[in-house]
């Protein structure tokens, strides 16, 4: 039911932290994978070393790791899994995502992330019923947290009333229930390319670019968690595969069309590879030498257009065909011609000039042209771009028929 889904549990102080351990045990009977962050407080009532022989996995507790920090922890736990979950949830904790305080690793991890996040409650009945938290917690809704409970019941202090955390089945089947309502693309086929492609120019050298993939990867990694069965053909990255999507490694333009054409047919193709337009017409067998007569003359050839070549009137054309523009000047007037010239329904434009550190880097900006105009996206993470992305996919269920 969770197979491939990524767990970000964030365990704070209070008794019902006990509980996490039997959580983390639910979670993975249903597929998923859990990593887990535990507050000071939270390592009051349950160890570290519990939770990481259950979760098999490390366990992160502190902001200021040498180790960690050292490859920026807290931003790549806030964004390497498809939900954080947070239970317990204390008034304190809740009190801190409310006002933006960053002053520990699970404060700092919900502020950082631009995922969805979920909450179980977990206080005494008059810290649940007192308006602050009440406040909190409707400003928390507003703006997309999800919430499971709090129950009714006998409490630690003694007392009874709301304030109980839900039972771990209940929190499991709500992380459950998460995915199935959030996948709207369910039955729909997806394929995306990404990365640069290296054109040989002899067996050690070759031609390419500075992308890296990161864009390309987000886009289909959010369509597989919106379910859509997805194909990543990838030039080469650094990059690990998306959870959950089937991927195609390649080289080269041409082979990148080839692994295009044998995925159709599809519903969606989003052209996200920085394909190099140029190939060298004779690649050299051996390594050219210097010999002393100057650089070797080398015979240019052009690579196949793979975005006009899926967006062509055919049978097995996809519904939607998006590509990518990336542009140095007059990024919308090029993008514009570009989508009239390839055939393509959108073009997700953006600027990728040095000063920019779109190449390369972990934030872009689009412009989203298409038959009905212009769309202009603020600045955002790529990971952010690509749920964007997705979700305007799943919009157009009308025409991904």
């Amino acid at each position: 039911m969770l197979h491939g889904k990524r767990i970000l549990l964030i365990i704070s102080g209070g008794i019902a932290a006990y509980k996490s351990l039997e959580l983390v045990r639910r979670l993975r009977e249903r597929g998923a994978a859990v990593r887990c962050v535990v507050t000071r407080g939270g390592a009051q009532f349950i160890t570290p070393l519990s939770l990481a022989a259950l979760s098999e996995d490390k366990v992160y507790t502190e902001l200021f790791s040498l180790t960690d920090e050292a490859e920026m922890g807290h931003i790549q736990l806030s964004r390497d899994a498809d939900l954080l979950l947070v239970a317990p949830a204390t008034a304190d904790l809740l009190a801190k995502m409310t006002h933006g305080q960053a002053d520990d690793l699970a404060s700092t991890v919900l502020l950082a992330t631009d995922k969805d996040v979920m909450v179980a409650p977990a206080m005494n009945m008059r810290m649940w019923e007192h308006p602050a938290t009440q406040d909190n917690l409707r400003t928390l809704q507003a703006r997309g947290v999800r919430v499971v409970g709090p129950e009714e019941g006998d409490m630690a202090c003694g007392e009874y009333g709301l304030g109980r955390l839900a039972e771990p089945d209940d929190i499991a089947a709500a992380v459950s229930d998460f995915f199935q309502t959030s996948a709207p693309l369910s039955g729909r086929h997806a394929l995306v390319t990404s990365g640069p492609t290296h054109e040989p120019i002899d067996p050690v050298r070759y031609i390419a670019n500075r992308s890296s993939g990161r864009q390309g990867h987000a886009i289909a990694a959010a369509l597989a968690r919106r379910g859509a069965t997805t194909t990543l053909v990838s030039g080469p990255t650094n990059l690990p595969d998306p959870p959950g999507v089937n991927v195609v490694r390649v080289e080269s333009a041409r082979d990148i069309l080839a692994a295009c054409e044998a995925a159709l047919p599809v519903d969606v193709a989003i052209c996200a590879a920085a394909v190099a337009d140029w190939r060298v017409a004779r690649a050299a067998n051996e390594k050219l030498k210097k010999n002393g007569g100057g650089p070797p003359k080398l015979e240019m050839a052009e690579n196949p257009d793979i975005l006009a070549s899926l967006a062509a009137p055919a049978n097995t054309r996809p519904g939607l065909v998006i590509g990518f523009a990336a542009e140095t000047e007059l990024v919308i007037e090029n993008a514009r011609a570009k989508r009239e010239h390839k055939g393509c329904d959108w073009i997700l434009a953006n600027d990728v000039s040095p000063k920019t550190g779109t190449f390369g880097g972990e934030e872009n900006t689009i412009h989203l042209v298409s038959a009905e105009g212009v769309e202009d996206w603020p600045r955002m993470s790529k990971t952010a771009v690509a749920n964007r992305l997705a979700d305007r996919v799943a919009e157009m269920q009308e025409i991904l028929e």
